[in-house]
Formats: C-alpha cells, structure tokens, sequence
C-alpha cells in the first residue's frame, strides 16, 4: 500500500490523505482521496484496522476528517484547478464545530434535545 501524504490521528481513529493520479481531459491530475480507520489490538497482540467506528469513535473521527479537509484546501496541487469531484453549483463546506472538551471516552458524548 501507498505512504499517506498526511495522516491525523486521534486516539486510535486516523484518517490518512491519498493522492491518486488520473487522467482527466488528456491531463495527469492527483486527486486526493481520505481514508478513515481506527486502530485495536486483537485478542493475539496483534494491531489491526477497522473502518468500524463505534460511539466514543464518531467525535475523534469528526475532528480528524476535518482536519483532513482543511489541509486539503490549504494544499490543492493547482489553486485555479476545479476539484474533480465537485462542480461550481454544488460545492459547499461545512463550518468546523468544537467537541465538548471531556467527551471523549464518555459513555453519552451527545445530549439528547430537551
């Protein structure tokens, strides 16, 4: 498998930039790709991945696909270049959110509405 560009981890959640190169309108173009995985060790010692995010997993995995997403648009290969997977009419981006601090590892890390 292919080195990460960039990797961010949190806890045992990590989500790792890719840059596949593809041909698109006869031009060599990387274009990024993120994969999310969290780390155990299974019952043998051994380390093992999973793309399976339990409760505790989501907030960790949120703050570091975000992460993800703000070093992609800080690196674009080309700043004029339109991203391949969107076009003009349906980009948008998601304001980041602040995790409460100390939710992480608690059993209820969300509130229900009141």
């Amino acid at each position: 498998m292919a080195k990460p560009e960039k990797t961010f981890k949190l806890g045992p959640v990590r989500a790792s930039i890719f840059r596949n190169p593809i041909q698109q309108n006869g031009r060599n173009i990387l274009l990024p790709k993120v994969v999310i995985e969290v780390r155990y060790k299974d019952k043998s010692g051994q380390w093992k991945g999973t793309n399976s995010l339990s409760l505790n997993d989501l907030p960790k995995a949120v703050l570091a696909l975000q992460s993800a997403y703000s070093y992609l648009l800080e690196n674009r290969e080309s700043p004029s270049e339109p991203d391949p997977d969107l076009d003009e009419e349906s980009e948008y981006r998601v304001a980041p959110q602040q995790i409460p601090p100390g939710s992480y590892g608690q059993r209820n890390v969300y509130a229900p509405a009141s």
